[in-house]
């Protein structure tokens, strides 16, 4: 499946027509990054393509995809690349999506293989229009790559599955990926303007779900910031995180996809990015990535083979 265009609003988003239009001010330096070109970063798209696949990495706009393709790794977004919500931070598509593709767990897991990753991501658009959600399709996925890739680690970020019976989540925690990971995007009193048809309290209690089910699962959510929130509200998310037994976080800038959507209240300086990290440590999160550039899936790979290493050296140490 290629690509939509995202260069052109009004094609890409023509649900979010009807949306005044908000300044993009220009970004600082510390925030820029340069254009993707690499042999490897065309090697992961060529896969890409070949396997009819579609990635957050394009659809979302992201900052980082020629490092991250450039070092073979993709954040793969199953179930079509067309979103039932219509958040307004999200360069998403919104709409009706196509029915779900059988194959495509089994095209996923084809693409991990081929790329050799130690470690994949694999996320989704919102299935408000499924009964569960899409979790079978989730863990589906996550069997797919076991089998074909089984040294891979898995780390999924899902939908809240907030329509869906607890039957659905108790699926793709069945599945056991190594991480599993949902974003709690913003603050709660941000939640009516830039995450309408999502509820905070409901993402927070999946994750701590999670938890409940199987303690053996890493948990990690993630938040953007410069959408207008104030620091201490942050420090409460990392609070209520930590509350629901949630072991990692992201905390990144949130970047204005276009005109149309939600306005960036300010670029954070690196220097209030360390802060907000060295608060994150202090509160007992097992591993914190908070700078302007960061993304859910953002070194992910890496952050996840460190924590796992001190894990096996701490369990050997105690034998």
């Amino acid at each position: 499946m290629a690509p939509r265009d995202i260069t052109i609003p009004e094609l890409r988003h023509p649900e979010k027509a009807h949306r005044p239009d908000n300044p993009q001010p220009k970004k600082p330096a510390w925030i820029r990054v340069k254009a993707p070109g690499s042999a490897e970063y065309k090697r992961t798209r060529e896969i890409m393509r070949e396997n009819k696949l579609v990635t957050v990495c394009e659809e979302a706009g992201c900052p980082n995809v020629g490092e991250c393709w450039s070092q073979g790794h993709a954040t793969m977004m199953i179930m079509g690349d067309i979103c039932t919500r219509g958040c307004t931070f999200c360069n998403i598509a919104t709409g009706r999506p196509d029915a779900l593709d059988v194959f495509e767990p089994g095209r996923v897991a084809d693409a991990v293989a081929k790329l050799g990753l130690n470690h994949v991501v694999i996320t989704s658009v919102d299935r408000d229009d499924l009964e569960d959600g899409g979790a079978a399709h989730f863990a589906q996925t996550i069997r797919a790559i076991r089998h074909r890739a089984p040294d891979t680690t898995i780390e999924i970020l899902t939908p809240d599955f907030l329509k869906c019976p607890s039957e659905a989540l108790e699926a793709v925690v069945a599945a056991k990926p190594d991480v599993f990971n949902h974003n709690l995007e913003t603050v709660p009193g941000l939640y009516p303007s830039v995450r309408p048809g999502a509820r905070y309290f409901h993402s927070l209690r999946l994750l701590q779900r999670v938890k409940e089910i199987d303690p053996t699962i890493f948990t990690k959510s993630g938040i953007m910031v410069g959408l207008g929130e104030e620091g201490r509200e942050v420090r409460q998310v990392m609070d209520d995180m930590r509350a629901a037994d949630v072991d990692f976080l992201t905390i990144g800038q949130y970047l204005q996809p276009t005109p149309k959507h939600h306005a960036v209240a300010r670029f954070i300086p690196p220097e209030e990015f360390a802060a907000l990290e060295k608060a994150a440590w202090g509160k007992g999160f097992l591993m914190v990535s908070a700078t302007p550039l960061t993304r859910s899936s953002y070194h992910a790979g890496e952050d996840f083979a460190r924590l796992r290493a001190a894990r096996l050296a701490k369990i050997g140490g105690a034998a």
